[in-house]
């Protein structure tokens, strides 16, 4: 049986997981599960306590593959991830943002959500995304950003995490009860706006 990894997504910016065009990616934020989650395992988002969203479906992702940032940055296929601040919402929230340099291996960061607003690598966010040099990557997906179902318990346990970090020690039988559920929830793939593009910026 596969494993359920389960988190809060703290700030839903269409970022971190990234729901556009085909593939629902994790490429920033949540180094712990990027290390950590496998190929055929499952991966949840809720909502925030903070903006009245807590216990609701913010995404659901089956990791279909992995790759490494520089693996990710090279990839025709994820070209159209890379941001563009100057263009539509989804292209300015663009998660393919590293790679490292070829002649000193030190890690370069787009012009991106994660930069500063002038351009200029944030180095805060830099060690904290790279720390685990892995991104995930699924094109069976859901995600509802801020409109999302309110997930009920399977097996009379609740599979939200509450606060920071993540759960996983999961049972198989709630694991799959979660499957079959978030499967018949309605539509798939991108069916919903992110939460904070309602909202004003920070």
């Amino acid at each position: 049986m596969p494993k359920l990894y389960s988190y809060v997504v703290a700030r839903d910016y269409g970022f971190a997981p990234n729901p556009f065009y085909g593939f629902c990616t994790l490429a920033a934020c949540k180094p712990q599960i990027r290390q950590a989650a496998q190929v055929g395992d499952w991966i949840i988002g809720t909502g925030s306590k903070t903006k009245g969203r807590d216990g609701c479906l913010v995404y659901a992702m089956l990791v279909g593959e992995a790759l490494s940032f520089d693996e990710y940055w090279n990839d025709p296929r994820f070209w159209c991830k890379r941001p563009n601040l100057r263009s539509s919402l989804k292209q300015a929230y663009g998660d393919n943002i590293y790679h490292q340099d070829p002649a000193s291996g030190l890690w370069l960061q787009a012009d991106s959500h994660h930069s500063f607003e002038d351009g200029r690598q944030n180095p805060q966010n830099t060690p904290r995304d790279t720390r685990t040099n892995r991104v995930l990557i699924g094109n069976d997906f859901v995600y509802w950003g801020g409109s999302g179902p309110v997930i009920p318990d399977f097996c009379g346990a609740s599979i939200c995490k509450i606060g920071p970090n993540y759960k996983s020690n999961f049972p198989e039988a709630v694991v799959a009860e979660f499957v079959n559920w978030v499967r018949s929830a309605g539509d798939w793939g991108y069916c919903g706006a992110p939460l904070e593009w309602k909202r004003p910026p920070p």
